[in-house]
């Protein structure tokens, strides 16, 4: 049976002071009043039924997944006591669902991208689906067929087809995020697809591998599924790693009798990571200014004003390409360069002001 598992953790750091520890970027109500969880919830509902969707998020977010996802059915939503990446998000959802249900066959999503048609994603998605079943060695990864040389995203190197699969092929091997001239070369060769972290297997397939591969963390999800009481003593113990590192990459160079194969996904794909790329997603007036909440700009061109506290009104005047962020604890002002520097920012924040503004 097809089952989602929708990957909600992360704290979102590059969308600070909107994302805190409590309040996450993929439940931050960001686009047309819906969080980016619930988008991608809404999406996985186009191929399997509310009960078969499962979420992984971080414990502390469990209540405010609930609230946002009143569908799912409360056996569905996973908390981990905390962050072990990508590898345990697939691992331990995996022992469970075959505990469950031991053909079942996983779409692992995640919750923190804007996909655009959601048609042509849901196809791809079904392509995939069909490909897990039809051959129970395949670890199937999605590639977004690329539009410019993007140097923020890892690379598929694509090998032969898949006969049957009209978009499908080997991955010959991962490639990591590259320099500018190396991604121009990529684009021009038309053998990279970007590696979109989701992926489409058997159950079944991917924990024979981590098995084979990460036998500790295999022994972890195992007890886990069948003593689900023990979580907050063993998930901590998992070793922390990508999922990309410890499978999907070992798998493509042939550490397992299982393969990778690459379902295209012909699709405006952007990964809400931090505030340049929110304001290429929200609507800009006919100066390029995006405005949420109360502001007035003056002779001001291409900024992002996000204004979370009402009654209050943020004023822009004879600047450009400017972030201001303003909530009722911090504000925040940048450049839309500088908010690349987000991250770094929180650091210091927790050192010279205190935790409690994180």
């Amino acid at each position: 049976m097809r089952y989602v598992v929708i990957m909600a953790g992360g704290s979102g750091t590059r969308l600070w002071p909107l994302s805190r520890k409590g309040t996450p970027k993929q439940l931050l109500k960001l686009i047309e009043g819906r969080s980016l969880l619930r988008l991608a919830f809404e999406r996985a509902r186009r191929l399997v039924p509310d009960e078969r969707i499962v979420v992984v998020t971080g414990a502390p977010y469990l209540d405010q997944v609930a609230a946002d996802l009143p569908e799912l059915p409360p056996e569905n939503l996973l908390g981990e006591p905390e962050g072990r990446d990508s590898l345990n998000a697939v691992a331990w959802p995996a022992a469970v669902l075959a505990h469950r249900d031991p053909e079942a066959i996983i779409a692992q999503l995640t919750a923190d991208q804007l996909i655009d048609p959601v048609d042509a994603f849901v196809a791809a998605l079904e392509e995939a689906f069909s490909l897990a079943e039809a051959d129970d060695r395949a670890l199937v990864t999605l590639g977004v067929i690329p539009t410019n040389p993007h140097t923020g995203y890892g690379y598929l190197h694509r090998g032969a087809a898949v006969p049957g699969f009209p978009t499908a092929c080997r991955v010959q091997e991962f490639r990591e995020k590259p320099d500018a001239q190396t991604a121009a070369a990529y684009l021009a060769s038309g053998e990279f697809w970007w590696n979109a972290g989701m992926f489409v297997w058997r159950a079944r397939t991917v924990l024979a591998q981590i098995e084979a591969l990460e036998p500790d963390t295999y022994a972890v999800v195992e007890e886990l599924a069948e003593h689900p009481e023990r979580l907050g003593e063993l998930f901590g113990t998992l070793r922390k790693t990508s999922v990309d590192f410890a499978i999907m990459e070992p798998v493509s160079r042939g550490a397992t009798d299982a393969h990778v194969v690459a379902v295209a996904l012909p699709i405006r794909w952007r990964d809400v990571g931090g505030f340049a790329s929110l304001a290429e997603v929200l609507t800009a007036d006919g100066e390029g200014n995006v405005v949420d909440g109360d502001g007035v700009l003056l002779d001001a061109e291409g900024n992002l004003v996000i204004n979370s506290v009402p009654g209050h009104v943020v004023t822009l005047s004879g600047v450009s390409d400017m972030v201001v962020v303003h909530t009722v604890d911090a504000t925040m002002v940048t450049t839309l360069a500088g908010a690349e520097n987000v991250k770094a920012l929180v650091a210091r924040v927790a050192d010279q002001a205190g935790a409690c503004y994180v």
